[in-house]
């Protein structure tokens, strides 16, 4: 099974020593957020650098702050010094707090300004000239220097209609989070599937992101997801995505149980649709390294099966 992790650590030197322990454990992948390190590409070029077999990518690059040229750039930077083609691009618009709250942007049109964002960066990462004029971006450039048969993948986090139509036309596919198995099945993969094929491209990668924790007690398991994971059901692209999945929220949405209930879970994404997990193990009881150590123990186990 392609099992992939958070991307964690609290410096570059963190970073690198869980990059190379996931690397021997036999993970697919490490996903990492858009605060990894202080900067994701950064912590990813340097645990590239270090590791010889696992992916790493990001879950995700936002991408109002960073023009895609720029980011074009900075991806073809990555790639160059790993000096191997494991590097994946996700990226995706963010949340209207952070993009208005924060950083002072308007979030008025985000569907459309990522739907031309990766129309612009997508091509260049694939080593291809890009002449595009839309309401958002005009831009007229050739791609950036990248070792031959090092093109980056990019994928992009799509949760409505719209850029998962987006995604399947002009990307590599989507990486998901808070998208359960039903969500999967009965929106994700058949949206982003019909797109591809429209466009005549391959079967979209689809990266399910979820919480998991392997626990005995599920009351127990669900109630610390509900607390931990509280912020991302009060966000409209999350409650919406959680809606599809027929469940109420986080906590219903997380992967808890035993090992063989977090396993059959698992099993069901892929079913659903999913060429990937990305699984974000988290502590429940009173013990967190053992609880954290037991759901790795499973994960392991599945990635290497």
């Amino acid at each position: 099974m392609r099992i992939g992790l958070p991307g964690l650590g609290s410096t570059v030197d963190d970073v690198v020593r869980r990059a190379q322990r996931a690397d021997e454990d036999g993970f697919t992948t490490l996903w990492f957020n858009s605060a990894a390190a202080g900067d994701p590409l950064l912590a990813i070029a340097n645990a590239g650098r270090a590791t010889s077999r696992i992916e790493l990518g990001t879950a995700v690059v936002q991408t109002y702050p960073c023009h895609p040229l720029l980011l074009a750039s900075r991806a073809a930077a990555v790639v160059s010094a790993i000096g191997d083609p494991r590097f994946t691009l996700g990226v995706g618009p963010s949340h209207r707090p952070v993009i208005e709250g924060m950083l002072g942007l308007s979030y008025e049109n985000a569907g459309r300004h990522t739907d031309e964002y990766v129309q612009i960066l997508a091509p260049l990462l694939r080593g291809e000239a890009v002449n595009f004029s839309g309401t958002d971006f005009r831009v007229n450039a050739t791609p950036p220097a990248v070792p031959d048969g090092m093109a980056v993948p990019v994928l992009v986090a799509a949760l409505a209609p719209r850029l998962l139509r987006a995604a399947g036309r002009h990307t590599a596919g989507t990486v998901l989070w808070m998208a359960n198995a039903t969500a999967i099945a009965e929106h994700i993969a058949p949206e982003i599937s019909k797109a591809a094929a429209e466009a005549g491209h391959p079967s979209p990668r689809i990266v399910a992101g979820l919480p998991i924790a392997v626990h005995d007690d599920v009351s127990e398991a669900r109630e610390t997801a509900g607390k931990q994971f509280a912020a991302y059901g009060n966000l409209p692209n999350y409650q919406r995505v959680i809606k599809k999945g027929r469940v109420a929220g986080p906590a219903e949405a997380a992967i808890v149980g035993d090992e063989d209930a977090v396993a059959i879970q698992i099993e069901a994404l892929f079913a659903a649709g999913a060429t990937d997990v990305w699984a974000a193990p988290f502590p429940v009881g009173g013990d967190r390294a053992a609880s954290r150590a037991r759901t790795n123990a499973l994960l392991k186990e599945l990635a290497n099966a």
